[in-house]
């Protein structure tokens, strides 16, 4: 009976003692030079996603292929076998390895064209590298070709992580593990424009009340501005609440979607680009400061939500604060009964009553809202001047008779 010994496969590369990533041999084929080439034949494994995949990426290599890629910048080797001696070196590859490059153009992602150089120049230009947001949103389409483009065949998001880090160095700004600033969420921008849509749409509605009186205050006439803003009243009201619904959906709509599309991983070939769920720190954004700028949303959107309240309902409770005449119609006084038409709230009411005063010879005026009528009163001994009158109210964008 003969007794077997297993050598275990060479995880670490000959040249620099560093531990290797597995490489599929389909790799080998398509990057090695013709001489070298025509020994491999493309394997089984499929790790890059196409066009239209749902799971856009490349998933990373789960069982030995019996190659290694040495990414080591100290060494010349970049495949070697995990079972014998065989091994290639930088010269005997179609392309530069740019992980393995410390100087030059430094090519990272092989699919979409990023390299050091162009993260540089884009940081010079910009100020920030959205290089992995721009990779991430190609590998669902036009798809990845990591395996057969990239000389380590695996997801190049962590290469261009360290790249973006290295090119900062170089340009002299200051590396952090921040890396690159993710998209603004565009709900933010939603939200405000809802808020500030509440408020003008509210504010809008209640023009009909509030605006002649204005006008009036400052002597300008206001004729049949409140009967033409009163006839579009209803769709301000509509659109205050549209604003107003998307203004409580850009607030309490859930945030998962933010999370996901800036989930990665700090390692190349895990995750970030595959199928894998990691929850390290580096994968999730911070949620620092997150309690306090959702709880600011809130109050602001309850904030306007009160104030849309309040201006909607203007015209049930102006005439409080321009009701009529300070002066009660009293039985000393000669008094009239005008009825006057085109009030559509009582804060018609109160611009009648103020227009009515104006006539030289009124003492006092009374508005009756309900029955449309004004009790207009005068000194005994002298005539209401209602012709008068009638002419202040047709100005005003009222009739009366």
């Amino acid at each position: 009976m003969s007794n077997q010994v297993t050598t275990p496969n060479r995880v670490e590369c000959p040249a620099c003692g560093k531990k290797a990533k597995r490489v599929a041999t389909a790799t080998l084929q398509a990057l090695l030079k013709d001489e070298f080439a025509g020994e491999f034949a493309a394997d089984d494994h499929s790790g890059c996603r196409s066009s239209g995949s749902s799971d856009g990426g490349c998933s990373s290599l789960t069982k030995d292929r019996g190659w290694r890629f040495c990414d080591s910048q100290n060494c010349d080797v970049v495949y070697f076998a995990e079972t014998d001696d065989r091994a290639f070196t930088k010269d005997q590859l179609r392309v530069g390895v740019g992980v393995k490059q410390t100087t030059g153009e430094r090519r990272l992602c092989y699919c979409f064209g990023h390299s050091v150089a162009s993260i540089k120049e884009e940081l010079r230009s910009k100020g920030v590298s959205n290089a992995t947001e721009d990779i991430r949103e190609k590998m669902t389409n036009p798809g990845c070709r990591c395996e057969t483009e990239n000389p380590s065949g695996l997801c190049c998001l962590g290469s261009v992580r360290n790249g973006i880090k290295t090119a900062k160095g170089e340009i002299g700004m200051h590396a952090t593990d921040t890396i690159t600033t993710p998209a603004k969420p565009t709900g933010n921008k939603g939200a405000k424009i809802a808020k500030v849509g509440t408020l003008v749409s509210a504010i809008m509605a209640s023009a009909c009340c509030w605006l002649p009186l204005v006008l009036l205050a400052v002597g300008v006439s206001g004729a049949g501005i409140a009967a033409t803003l009163e006839a579009y009243r209803p769709h301000f009201m509509v659109i205050t609440f549209s604003f107003l619904a998307a203004a409580f959906y850009y607030t309490y709509r859930p945030k998962n979607a933010y999370r996901a599309k800036n989930t990665s991983d700090t390692a190349e070939g895990h995750g970030c680009c595959a199928r894998e769920s990691p929850r390290s720190e580096a994968c999730c954004p911070p949620t620092t400061g997150r309690f306090n700028m959702m709880t600011m949303n809130t109050v602001m959107l309850w904030g306007v939500t009160a104030m849309a309240v309040l201006f909607l309902f203007v015209p049930s409770y102006v005439g409080v604060f321009f009701g009529g005449d300070a002066t009660a119609v009293t039985g000393e006084m000669n008094r009239a009964a005008i009825k006057v038409g085109g009030m559509t709230c009582e804060g018609c009411s109160a611009v009648v009553a103020k227009t009515i005063r104006t006539v030289p010879g009124v003492l006092a005026v009374e508005i009756n809202y309900e029955k449309g009528e004004a009790i207009v009163g005068s000194e005994i001994g002298c005539p209401i001047p209602k012709e008068q009158i009638l002419v202040s109210l047709q100005d005003a964008g009222y009739t009366g008779h």
